[in-house]
């Protein structure tokens, strides 16, 4: 573990507490010549890095770039481990549930996978679902478990349908 100041290792500490790992403001009255004496081994180290700030948010400013634009320090995953917090890996993605053949999970999405999809009313009649049970498996179930882009779309004739673009 590196040698810190007291000083360093606040700062280093307040940025490890926050969502977004900002280490400004900088605690107290560091400013000027101080802090860039502070702060400059840091950056050297690798445990802070510029990253691009949003001038709006003055308190959040560690300088001005030479093109005009502003950055901000943050704290960096070896500058979380200068003070002793453990990384956590990187998890794995979550597998995608497999579909079980005949269900009417499995007979809605061959119905939107047709060129013409289906309305509302069709599903209904296919899986003898009530309408708001068959619009909450498609948002629930189709789009935000299963991940599938079930897109929908007035048709003059038959009304909204529904309708999972064939990607394959």
């Amino acid at each position: 573990m590196p040698k810190l100041t007291d000083t360093q290792a606040l700062i280093l500490s307040r940025a490890s507490q926050r969502d977004n790992r900002i280490a400004l403001p900088l605690p107290g009255r560091l400013r000027g010549a101080a802090a860039k004496k502070v702060v400059a081994p840091l950056i050297e180290r690798g445990l802070l890095s510029e990253i691009d700030a949003d001038p709006r948010k003055r308190g959040a400013l560690w300088r001005q770039r030479q093109d005009g634009s502003f950055a901000t320090l943050a704290i960096t995953d070896a500058g979380l481990e200068a003070i002793g917090i453990e990384i956590d890996p990187p998890r794995p993605a979550p597998e995608r549930p497999t579909l079980r053949k005949g269900t009417k999970q499995a007979m809605l999405i061959e119905m939107l996978r047709t060129r013409d999809g289906a309305t509302l009313d069709e599903i209904v009649a296919t899986t003898g679902w009530l309408k708001h049970t068959a619009r909450g498996v498609i948002s629930g179930q189709l789009k935000k478990r299963l991940g599938l882009n079930v897109v929908t779309e007035a048709d003059a004739r038959r009304g909204r349908v529904y309708r999972i673009p064939d990607l394959r």
